[in-house]
Formats: C-alpha cells, sequence, structure tokens
C-alpha cells in the first residue's frame, strides 16, 4: 500500500464527488473534476519524462490550479516545490537549480521572472498557467488514473524556508510527515463536508498549504480562495460563502478587527478561527473574539515541523498568550544552549520532536546536522513553560535585545504597545548604541485618523515595565514590512537616522 499523499484527494473524490472543493469567486470546482484534473497532470508530467523523486517548482498565486497541479505531481511520485510568485529572476534561478528541477509550472503573470531565472538554471522548462489555455494543456492528455507507489519517508515537498542569514534551505518534508500533520489539523478544528476554509493564506506556504488546502481535501472540505489577502474582500467572502473556518496570520486578524465594514458584514457562520505564522497580540485576539463572536485558537509551528507543533486544543483550556500544548505525536521542551532542560517558568530554547519533524535540509547535510540532534529540531524560539505544559512564545533567538547586559524580548515590549488605543501594528527591534550595544527601538503604524507623540508612547510602555525594557526610541511608519503571509519581518527594519 502506497503512502502517498496524493491518496487522500482519490479517496474523497471517491467518496464525495460533487461536494465542491476549491472556489475563486463564481468559479467552483466539485471534488471529482479536482481529481481528474490531477489525473491528468500526472499524465502530462509523465509525457514530459518526469517521474518519482524528480521535483517541480510550482509558482502559482491562491488559484484553483494550485491544488490540481501539486496533486498531479505527487500523483505522479514527484516531489513539489512550492515557489513565492514574488520572487525575482535571480531568487527563482536558485530554487530550481538548489531543488534540481525538471519543470517549473508558473503563472502567466510572473512569466518574466519564472522564464528569466528558468534559463539561469540550466533551461528548465517552464509551463505557463494562463486561464483558457492551461486547461487544453493539461486535458489534451488522458487521465492517469495510478497513484505512484512511494514510501512514507520518500519526500513529497522541498519546502524553502526564508532564513534570517543566509539563503534559504529546503525542507525536506515527507508524505508520512504531511499526512500525519494534516490529520491533527482536521481534528484540531473539527472540519469535514459541509465546511467552508478560508483560503486567505499563501498555498506556497506551509500554514496555508497544510492547514488549509491539504486538511480540507483530506475530509472534503470546500476551500474559498482569495490569491491576495485584503480586509475588505476577506469580509465579503466570509459573509458571501458562509465561512465556517477562518485561518490567518496575526496582521490579518489585525486588519480585520480594524476595517470600517467589520460590523456590516455577517460573519455569524465562523465557528472556529485559528492564528499562527508568528505571535498574536493578546489585545488583538480579545478584541477580535469580541467583535466577531468566535473563539481564536492560537498555534505554532515552523516549515521544518510540516508546520504544525502545538496549539491550543478546542476541548482544554486555551490560554490566551499561549502556543497551547504540544500536537498528537509530537514532543516539545524548553532548553538551555548546552540543550540541557531548564527548570518549569525559566526561558530557553524550544526543541521539536515527532512525526512532524522534516527528514533534514535538502542537500545541506551539515545544516542538518546542526538543527537536528538525536531526532530533537532545534526551532531558534524563546519560550517558557507553565505548570500546566502550556507553552509561551518570547521572542526568537536571533531577535532578543541586549541592553546593557539585560535580555529583552521584543514580543513583551509589542504587547503593551497594543494596548494603546492609538497603534495599530507595532515592531519591537535592536538598535545599535554605542554605550549599551543595544537600545530598545519601536517602528510604529498608527490607526487611520489617530495621532500620538513618540514620548507618550514611550511613558505608556515605561509605566507597565521595567526601566530597561521600554522603547527610547520609537518612530513611525505607514505600514510595516510583511512576508508572503504578513508576518512582519524585522530583519527589513531599521531605525532612521
Amino acid at each position: 500500500m502506497t503512502a502517498n499523499l496524493a491518496l487522500n484527494l482519490t479517496r474523497t473524490a471517491a467518496e464525495h464527488p460533487d461536494a465542491i472543493a476549491v472556489k475563486l469567486d463564481d468559479a467552483a470546482f466539485h471534488y471529482g473534476l479536482l481529481d481528474n484534473a490531477s489525473q491528468r497532470v500526472a499524465a502530462m508530467l509523465k509525457s514530459k519524462g518526469v517521474g518519482p523523486g524528480d521535483s517541480v517548482g510550482i509558482m502559482l498565486p491562491n488559484v484553483p490550479y494550485f491544488p490540481a497541479i501539486y496533486y498531479g505531481v505527487l500523483r505522479a511520485g514527484a516531489v513539489v516545490v512550492p515557489m513565492n510568485v514574488l520572487l525575482k529572476g535571480r531568487e527563482v534561478a536558485y530554487y530550481l537549480s538548489d531543488s534540481q528541477a525538471k519543470l517549473l509550472f508558473a503563472w502567466h503573470g510572473f512569466m518574466e521572472a519564472a522564464e528569466a531565472g528558468a534559463n539561469e538554471a540550466g533551461g528548465v522548462e517552464v509551463v505557463e498557467v494562463k486561464p483558457g489555455e492551461i486547461e487544453g494543456l493539461i486535458f489534451a492528455h488522458e487521465p492517469d488514473e495510478d497513484v505512484a507507489e512511494v514510501d512514507g519517508s520518500d519526500t513529497a515537498v522541498i519546502l524553502y524556508t526564508s532564513g534570517t542569514t543566509g539563503k534559504p534551505k529546503g525542507a525536506e518534508l515527507t508524505h508520512d510527515n504531511l499526512r500525519s500533520n494534516v490529520a491533527v489539523a482536521v481534528g484540531l478544528f473539527d472540519m469535514g463536508v459541509g465546511d467552508v476554509i478560508f483560503g486567505g493564506l499563501p498555498l506556497f506556504h506551509s500554514f496555508g498549504q497544510t492547514c488549509t488546502m491539504n486538511a480540507a481535501i483530506a475530509c472534503g472540505a470546500c476551500v474559498t480562495l482569495l490569491p491576495r489577502f485584503d480586509p475588505g474582500k476577506a469580509l465579503e467572502i466570509i459573509a458571501r460563502d458562509r465561512c465556517t473556518v477562518f485561518e490567518g496570520v496575526p496582521t490579518m486578524y489585525g486588519a480585520l478587527l480594524n476595517h470600517p465594514d467589520r460590523d456590516t458584514c455577517d460573519v455569524s457562520t465562523l465557528r472556529v478561527c485559528a492564528s499562527g505564522g508568528a505571535s498574536l497580540p493578546v489585545e488583538v485576539l480579545r478584541g477580535f473574539e469580541e467583535c466577531f463572536g468566535c473563539k481564536v485558537l492560537e498555534g505554532y509551528g515552523l516549515s521544518e515541523t510540516s508546520p504544525v507543533a502545538s496549539f491550543n486544543h478546542p476541548d482544554r483550556e486555551r490560554k490566551a498568550g499561549s502556543i497551547g500544548t504540544p500536537i498528537k505525536g509530537c514532543e516539545m521542551k524548553v532548553v538551555d544552549d548546552d540543550r540541557h532542560d531548564v527548570a518549569q517558568g525559566e526561558i530557553g530554547e524550544i526543541l521539536i520532536k515527532g512525526d512532524n519533524v522534516m527528514k533534514g535540509y535538502w542537500r545541506h547535510p551539515e545544516a542538518t546536522a546542526e538543527a537536528i540532534k538525536d531526532g530533537w529540531f532545534a526551532t531558534g524560539d524563546m519560550a517558557r513553560v507553565d505548570e500546566d505544559g502550556y507553552f509561551f512564545i518570547v521572542d526568537r533567538k536571533k531577535e532578543l535585545i541586549i541592553r546593557g547586559g539585560y535580555n529583552v524580548y521584543p514580543r513583551e515590549v509589542e504587547e503593551v504597545l497594543y494596548e494603546h488605543p492609538a497603534v495599530r501594528e507595532a515592531a519591537v527591534v535592536g538598535v545599535p548604541h554605542e554605550e549599551l550595544g543595544e537600545e530598545v527601538g519601536a517602528a510604529v503604524a498608527l490607526k487611520d485618523g489617530q495621532q500620538v507623540e513618540a514620548e507618550e508612547l514611550s511613558a505608556f510602555v515605561k509605566d507597565q515595565l521595567a526601566a530597561y525594557k521600554y522603547p527610547r526610541k520609537i518612530w513611525f511608519v505607514d505600514e510595516l514590512p510583511k512576508g508572503p503571509t504578513g508576518k512582519i519581518l524585522k530583519r527589513e527594519i531599521s531605525a532612521p537616522e
């Protein structure tokens, strides 16, 4: 019996062929059609000499072609290499070269970068995905109902992580990694046929891929897609399609909470909301729940962990500000620099072990050996654990600010800034200082129509935190820099001169 992740689609299509699998505004595709399309993609790949173990790039936004091609690649026994649609030519070349890709499916709006990168990578074939034309290319092939025999430990997806230093590394996620994590996501959110999941998280990213697309396909739910997140459009989709599950990153929750149309859209069908990708400020969580009348479950994970590692479980106590407890089949612990366990309540680095941990970094044995020791993956995230076993993220190890010998964790300072009524978003970073080494700085975006002086904000934080923690340097920005999922990119934030 093959362990191919593609079996989730074939099984659901057999059981619920007429259920809607994916939609984009007025266009809707049922499971029978999605499965048929994946069969034809597999046949197309085989006709081009792509076989088991070969890598195939997918550079598409959130459109229905994404799952059809993704599952077609898996069905053929090949490896999916999801790519951000905003990559430039040289970045495309790196992804294709490093993954040794045989083929790239690219959205028609990004063909310039795709073709430039493919040429630089040695002439990788590019298939243009253009509505009205790609259908002819795919449906020219007869359906191939075979599902390639693979072992559970075989690589299904190479997911490139946006490392803070050096070039991205490809996390090798196996069929077993993904199948176990998908099953956890389905169980966590109690999803099934009849559920409608908001699909605003990029499908090329691990959170959207596992918890939205793959989880929906495993249980027969519908995904309603939004190619580029816009809070007004998101509210419209939730109301129009009667979404039951919303999954997003903290900036999405903040954008919905602060949108002028939030009270005029019917969001009463929402049953559960999930947040991940970064820490959700407690004030945003409370404000969202109060306004939208829906519980938000916060979780945690990384590309290297498929991604889910811990969550606030629906059937247990939920603690605001916590990433919850480890999921089924996963262990987590907090250690010091020598990988020794720290005392309960002390801050240390999170290590993870379990079904969800990647096979390793593709073609990077040294980096793999450094990250995974005795099966434990070192996350680089700092946390503490309370008496009930709940984990609380303090910050990224690399984002720790050391001010005059004192450790300052940006998350703690950001929580206080978010409590100020004028603040929409905030990011706390270290600013070089001659005497102290680093000073605490904050980039702040204000809510529309709000005004506040930097000194007032600084004093607001000073009232609530130790003297060495409050930001001495605050500057205002219209928007904070964000990655493809909406996660704030601190490495792109620097204090003005």
